[in-house]
């Protein structure tokens, strides 16, 4: 059975404050968990109206306070932002706090626009790599004399993410799991795990170990699963744009001023989306997991309202033995 897990934006609704949002991810995490999903990761994400999750792992510790099983991890920190240490000590922290839970899922950009990056204070950074390693290194000890405390000794389970072939071969030839971004760079997925895997080396694994996060959204219909999924493609529209908003409601979308161009651009993000009633839903998902071949599977509900979101999830859940069966 194909391990099945979540990312979380921790989105920001119309009509809705951004306490709000974060809320509805504690929210979100509990049922889930419920529901027998392996992993539930929250991005990170700078000066975004509807995206509040730009600490991980303030959030993360706020997640695993209240669950008691699933693994609660970053999707991710992205390390261009954050000096090795401090990410080393904040994860060390939260995996001893919550041992054998955590995941430090890294990631190479900034998660921001040019101007917000130069206010995270962080520069350029030139050698990820070596930062990547630099950040392993202090879970097992002094670096250099310096020991992150409480790091050393308190690991978590670390991934490198990644939307294109240079993450890919990095993960590769570090022996780390690797997460591929599918939601949004899905022409690129199957060359990227390609090569993850022709490059891999023994290294923290002894064999390649790969997940794809999918834009996923189920309903009683597929039409009501694309009325769903509208605001989430308006709202994308709208940042790549560069005038990011918070999410709006379907009826919003629905009466958007779609130019020509944007409404193209919607459509295609969602024809990339797997989107449509469990049945539906099952076949794209077989389909997907023959294509890839991944070890587990992550996915990203972008709904305006909390219960379709919880409601996709439960739906999916439902399909977990299923999807897995024709692999």
């Amino acid at each position: 059975m194909t391990p099945l897990s979540v990312l979380d934006l921790a989105p920001v609704s119309s009509g809705r404050s951004s306490s709000q949002a974060l809320q509805e991810s504690i929210q979100l995490v509990q049922r889930v968990e419920e529901l027998g999903y392996e992993r539930f990761w929250v991005a990170e994400h700078h000066g975004m109206p509807g995206i509040a999750s730009s600490a991980p792992a303030v959030l993360i510790a706020a997640l695993a306070a209240r669950t008691t099983r699933i693994r609660v991890g970053s999707g991710g920190v992205m390390l261009p932002n954050h000096p090795p240490l401090t990410v080393a000590e904040q994860f060390g922290t939260l995996a001893g706090l919550y041992p054998g839970r955590i995941d430090l899922g890294i990631g190479r950009a900034p998660g921001t626009d040019q101007r917000t990056a130069q206010l995270l204070r962080r520069g350029n950074v030139d050698d990820i790599p070596g930062e990547i390693q630099l950040v392993r290194a202090f879970f097992d000890g002094p670096v250099e004399g310096i020991t992150a405390v409480p790091a050393a000794g308190n690991a978590p389970e670390v991934w490198l993410l990644g939307s294109s072939g240079y993450s890919a071969q990095l993960a590769g030839l570090l022996g780390l799991p690797f997460a591929f971004a599918h939601h949004f760079s899905s022409e690129h997925t199957l060359p990227a795990l390609e090569l993850y895997r022709s490059t891999f080396r023994p290294g923290v694994l002894e064999q390649p170990h790969s997940m794809i996060c999918a834009s996923v959204l189920v309903a009683d219909s597929y039409e009501r699963a694309r009325e769903l999924s509208l605001p989430g493609a308006l709202a994308f529209v709208k940042l790549r744009q560069g005038r990011p908003d918070v999410m709006p409601s379907p009826e919003e979308a629905a009466a958007h001023d779609w130019t020509p161009a944007d409404r193209l651009f919607a459509e295609q993000r969602l024809d990339k989306a797997v989107l449509g009633s469990p049945t539906e839903v099952e076949q794209q998902l077989k389909e997907l997991l023959a294509q890839t071949q991944v070890d587990e599977l992550m996915v990203v509900t972008q709904a305006h309202a909390l219960e379709d979101r919880i409601r996709s999830y439960e739906l999916l859940s439902a399909l977990i033995g299923g999807v897995a069966v024709d692999r």
